[in-house]
């Protein structure tokens, strides 16, 4: 087999004698047959066992079979399923695709075999790198929104920790109360310490140094 990596496949399909004829045409082709399952029961243990490159079912005498086995195959592991058919049936395609299904071909010629996995395998590849880009800027959204999360709870503990406390110490100086500013200047010290503290803590966690920090203050905002 020149050019084709080997694959691992799992084949399913309600008759065993089926699965004898599809296991000639999947190792003809250079392929390992890794399991072969007729048992919607059986089916999700084994795919979760041998963790298959690809899966291959067959559409028997019961749609609901085959159906049934496509959907245990693909919950049990994320990997590309392709149906054979011995005819078209537009109906049990598109409820086939609504469960996974990848492709489907017209019988097991080996030729058409081979190439369904080829290009099944590919659009297999660009499915999950787009959901990989999309878990990404999932995971880069959840991150903006703690962030502003973040600076909305610290211009809260501004406002509500350092502002009134220096109105309070303001107010308390001007009624000529200057212990009760002093302490209420303390206070507000305290709180501005723990909020800066708090602050650097979670720049820190983001990977940006005081240092940085301090370099990013002294160039002041970008042009433009």
């Amino acid at each position: 087999m020149t050019g084709v990596d080997r694959l691992r496949v799992l084949i399913a399909n309600e008759h065993v004698e089926r699965l004898g004829l599809l296991a000639d045409v999947v190792e003809g082709l250079g392929h390992d047959v890794v399991a072969r399952s007729d048992s919607v029961k059986e089916v999700a243990a084994t795919t979760a066992r041998e963790r298959p490159d690809v899966a291959i079912v067959g559409l028997g005498d019961s749609s609901a079979h085959a159906l049934e086995l496509v959907s245990e195959i693909v919950r049990e592991a994320y990997c590309p399923v392709i149906a054979l058919l011995a005819a078209y049936d537009a109906d049990w395609v598109s409820e086939a695709a609504k469960r996974g299904v990848f492709a489907y071909i017209i019988e097991a010629h080996p030729d058409e075999l081979q190439s369904a996995m080829d290009i099944t395998l590919r659009r297999f590849a660009d499915v999950r790198s787009l959901q990989g880009a999309i878990e990404r800027r999932n995971e880069e959204a959840g991150r903006e929104a703690a962030a502003a999360g973040a600076r909305q709870r610290q211009a809260l503990e501004l406002h509500d920790g350092v502002v009134q406390g220096l109105v309070t110490a303001q107010l308390a100086h001007d009624l000529g109360r200057d212990e009760e500013s002093r302490e209420a200047l303390v206070a507000t010290l305290e709180r501005a310490k723990a909020i800066v503290s708090s602050s650097l803590s979670e720049l820190g966690a983001q990977g940006r140094s005081t240092r940085q920090l301090i370099q990013d203050a002294a160039a002041g905002p970008a042009d433009g």
